[in-house]
Parts: structure tokens; C-alpha cells; sequence
């Protein structure tokens, strides 16, 4: 019983130890691929100031330099072909398995773009809603969580919308004071458009539907992604168009033993392999979520499921 107990507190003491040594090794250690996939995950998680605790800002900016780097000389321009599995065609909406070196998600192709739209929470400026409760109180067919929203210390609850929200053609929230910024909206004739502009040049250009993220991946049918993006490994949500005006989400799940995640560079890929003409990334992290047919249909990062967010893409049903 004594050999057992300590086999145990042996065990366990490993275990510990091995655990407070992961950061050091990770950061302080040799092993640059992963000390750069590692960091830039942590700056664009929903704790970046974490990072302060290991690597001061400029170690941080050099390691991620040094990595877009040597993305930029040993790349060829893509990582191979998505792997692809189990495919649901029905009403017009294809839903696809797909998988990558170091991540699983899932590629939805809706043909018809007038069915996409922006939901946004009911609780403007109180709290964001998830994407699963938007989906069913519009009785949406399917969702994808949309844009960012300000989340000071990692204690923002969703309610305030990081840019701009067009629905219908009308801003519902705005917080540029009329400075340019990253759009990505639809017009009256069902192209996605990913640009720099005000919210009144996004009216005057016939967006009807539109959120604030970034970064861009595809524009005209090339990869614009520099390395590997900078951002590291992890959870990412993306929309998309293909030549024919199909609209394509992705979602990869991340953080996950079966599924550490894509940097932008795998995500840009999976847009390309497609032919989108048009690609960008939207809000990943915790909030990565796809709803179909009344449930999640991907795993979301965070261990309490569902994140709450203040907007997301739906899609109506047929009319």
C-alpha cells in the first residue's frame, strides 16, 4: 500500500512539475515552429496579457517576424489539398467534413447569397446572445458566429460589437465615429465584399448585410496572406464566395487534442482548394461556433460550449 501511495504522489508530482515547466519549454525553449504558433495564438486569444508574463512585447514581435519569415521562403504557395469527408447536400446547403495537418472543421456552401444575413443580439450594449439562440429566434436554417466585440481584460460579455453592424441596409451599431474600417458585407446583388470604408460608403454601395473583422485572405482569387498569417494556431471562422456566388463558411476547431487548430495561412488554403474568388477571416478563438439544424454541429473551444457574441451570419430558409 505505502509502494502505491508512492507511485502516486510520484505521479502526481510529475504531473505538476511537468505542467508549470510547458510554458517555459514552449517560449524560453529552442523549438521556434512552436514557440511561434504558441504565441501567436496567445496574443490573439481572448488573454493575450498573458504572454507579458514570459516575453516582453518586442521578444514577441520578433518571434512572430521571424516566423512569417521563414513561412514566406519555404512555402510554395499552399499546403496541399483539404482533405475532405462525409458530405450532406440538401435544400440547398452542402456541408462537408474537412481536415488538415494539425486540424478538423467544416466547409458549408450555401448556393443561394440572398439567404445570408447578419444576426445580431438582442441585448445590444448589455450582452451578446449565442449563435445558436439567434439562429432559432430568426428560425434560421444555419449560423456562424460573425465579428469581434470589445472585450477589455477578457471580461467582455458580448454586448458591444467591435465595428460595424448593417442589417436590412440600415447600421445598427457603429462605434468608427466615421473613420474608415474593415467591412464585410453583402449587397442587393448577393456579391461579398471585403473592404476599407465608412459605414456611409458601404450604404451608398448597396451593402445590406455586414459586420467589421479581418484580416482578408482572398482577394480575386489569390492568396493574400503573408506567412503564416502571424496568429499562430487555433480555432478559426471564415466566410467566403465562390466565382458562382455560392457563400462558403468555414469553421476549424481548435484547442483540442484532435484538433489544435489552422493558422490563416491553412485557412486561406481551404479557400483556394475551393476557388473562392473572396475570403476573409472572421472572429475565431472561443467564439468559433456552426449551427445547422437545430444544433452545434462543430466542438467550440470553450469548455462551457457556446460563447457568447454580439453577431452572426444566418441563413434564412428557402422562400
Amino acid at each position: 500500500m505505502k509502494k502505491l501511495k508512492k507511485v502516486f504522489l510520484f505521479v502526481l508530482f510529475q504531473f505538476f512539475f511537468g505542467a508549470m515547466l510547458a510554458p517555459f519549454l514552449i517560449f524560453w525553449g529552442p523549438f521556434s515552429s512552436v514557440k511561434a504558433y504558441a504565441v501567436g495564438a496567445v496574443v490573439t486569444s481572448r488573454h493575450p496579457q498573458f504572454i507579458k508574463l514570459f516575453l516582453s512585447d518586442a521578444q514577441v514581435k520578433q518571434i512572430l517576424q521571424a516566423e512569417q519569415q521563414r513561412e514566406e521562403v519555404s512555402s510554395t504557395g499552399g499546403l496541399g489539398a483539404t482533405q475532405t469527408t462525409n458530405v450532406v447536400d440538401t435544400g440547398g446547403i452542402q456541408i462537408k467534413d474537412i481536415r488538415g495537418r494539425t486540424y478538423r472543421g467544416k466547409v458549408m456552401l450555401i448556393q443561394d447569397p440572398a439567404r445570408v444575413q447578419v444576426a445580431v443580439t438582442n441585448a445590444m450594449g448589455e450582452s451578446g446572445e449565442r449563435v445558436s439562440e439567434m439562429a432559432k429566434r430568426l428560425g434560421a436554417v444555419a449560423a456562424i458566429n460573425a465579428g469581434g466585440f470589445n472585450d477589455p481584460n477578457g471580461k467582455g460579455n458580448g454586448g458591444f460589437p467591435m465595428g460595424a453592424v448593417i442589417h436590412a441596409g440600415k447600421v445598427l451599431y457603429d462605434d468608427s465615429n466615421g473613420a474608415s474600417q474593415a467591412i464585410i458585407g453583402i449587397d442587393t446583388k448577393g456579391k461579398l465584399i471585403v473592404d476599407t470604408m465608412t459605414t456611409h460608403q458601404a450604404m451608398a454601395r448597396g451593402i445590406q448585410e455586414a459586420i467589421s473583422f479581418y484580416p482578408s485572405l482572398v482577394q480575386d482569387g489569390r492568396g493574400v496572406v503573408k506567412g503564416d498569417g502571424g496568429w499562430g494556431v487555433g480555432p478559426r471562422t471564415a466566410i467566403g464566395q465562390l466565382a458562382d456566388g455560392t457563400i462558403m463558411f468555414v469553421v476549424i476547431d481548435g484547442r483540442q487534442i484532435q484538433s489544435l487548430g489552422a493558422t490563416l495561412r491553412d485557412l486561406q488554403q481551404i479557400f483556394l482548394d475551393y476557388g473562392a474568388v473572396t475570403a476573409v477571416n472572421l472572429d475565431g478563438g472561443s467564439s468559433t461556433t456552426l449551427y445547422y439544424d437545430g444544433q452545434i454541429i462543430n466542438r467550440p473551444a470553450d469548455i462551457f460550449g457556446e460563447r457568447y457574441v454580439p453577431t452572426a451570419f444566418v441563413v434564412m430558409p428557402k422562400e
